[in-house]
């Protein structure tokens, strides 16, 4: 008897090998595996090596940032130790007392803000886009997330500065006056009882930064969010629905359990995005170089929108300071996007759904 799988040409050049059975003349023999291996085309290797190389460019050069921020932070942090610098409140290089504990405060808290109302309105975005619209509506709404997508963060700013902090604040003061009793929402020198409030105690706050920080991240976090709920399989959609259940039934037990990889990814990548925010803080906020919490009051800040403020005027050691404090928002911002890209890898491949 001769053998089922003929034996193939094998070639030098092979890269990658598995192992298929052999069936023997001699049917009392043991079935021995044999290596087939895989060819690749000139195209494949080009392509291939062209998407290495780009890999290589972007790491090295993210390696080569890295480096360029701590070569040029080591002054300064070595002048006061790394424990001081990241728990003083006070930023004075000129007298040797400073550090990030009031800006890592403030980035942190604009930061949440930004989610706190993103989240939300990413989820149910992305949901009504891809459940709910219909074909029109929905490839609207998909033109203009991305147009938001690229509109630069100074117009966002700009937008914020004239018109967002006009309309809101008498939100914020409605919040203080209502809610004045928990510490967050707590507004020194308001007084609910004056007819003529002062609104300067409610402008350039963590709160109408954060709104603005959020209206940039929506629409990165919404298109995340799109597309791993339309990878949702449609066998299930519709088995789902044949079964009884409700609309929302079917989102509940099909779309959102297989695209929740994908909403942890996009709610990280937009806090990274929120924590990264420069132009549109710097334009809003009144800079202020003390921890609190009250995110309702004037005056906050944040390590992007101070490394912008104080560069043109910085000192060669003020210089130094500054790196240090982009150090710190760098490799912080590295390992939410890093931690983020994990998350969306492994939601890409499916995810099963409940039944």
């Amino acid at each position: 008897m001769t053998s089922l799988i003929e034996n193939p040409v094998l070639d030098d050049t092979a890269e990658t090998f598995t192992t298929t059975p052999r069936y023997p003349e001699d049917q009392g023999a043991e079935v021995a595996p044999r290596a087939i291996r895989k060819v690749l085309e000139p195209s494949d290797r080009i392509f291939r090596g062209v998407a290495r190389i780009g890999g290589a460019i972007v790491l090295t050069i993210m390696i080569l940032v890295g480096f360029f921020l701590a070569a040029n932070a080591v002054q300064a942090i070595s002048s006061v130790g790394v424990v001081e610098f990241l728990t003083t409140q006070e930023w004075s290089p000129e007298t040797g007392h400073f550090g990030i504990a009031a800006l890592a405060v403030g980035t942190v808290l604009i930061a949440f803000v930004a989610l706190v109302v993103a989240f939300p309105l990413s989820l149910g975005i992305s949901l009504f886009i891809t459940e709910i619209a219909p074909p029109g509506v929905k490839r609207m709404l998909t033109s203009a997330l991305d147009l938001m997508a690229a509109v630069p963060s100074v117009v966002f700013g700009l937008w914020g500065l004239a018109w967002l902090q006009v309309v809101i604040v008498p939100f914020s003061k409605w919040l203080s006056d209502w809610f004045g009793w928990i510490p967050i929402f707590h507004v020194d020198g308001a007084d609910p009882s004056n007819p003529l409030p002062t609104n300067t105690l409610y402008t350039s706050s963590t709160f109408i930064a954060g709104l603005v920080v959020a209206m940039m991240a929506i629409p990165i976090m919404a298109s995340i969010m799109r597309e791993s709920f339309s990878r949702a399989p449609q066998g299930e959609r519709e088995g789902a629905l044949a079964l009884g259940a409700t609309r929302w039934g079917m989102i509940r037990r099909v779309v959102l359990p297989f695209g929740r990889g994908g909403v942890i990814g996009a709610t990280m990548l937009g806090l990274g995005r929120a924590l990264g925010e420069t132009i549109a803080i710097y334009l809003i906020i009144s800079p202020i170089f003390t921890i609190s919490f009250q995110i309702l009051q004037n005056g906050s800040n944040s390590i992007a929108a101070h490394i912008a403020l104080r560069y043109g005027e910085a000192s060669d050691f003020g210089l130094s300071a500054l790196m240090a404090a982009g150090l710190f928002l760098f490799l912080g911002t590295m390992l939410l996007n890093s931690v983020a890209s994990t998350v969306i890898a492994f939601s890409r491949s499916g995810a099963e759904s409940e039944g």
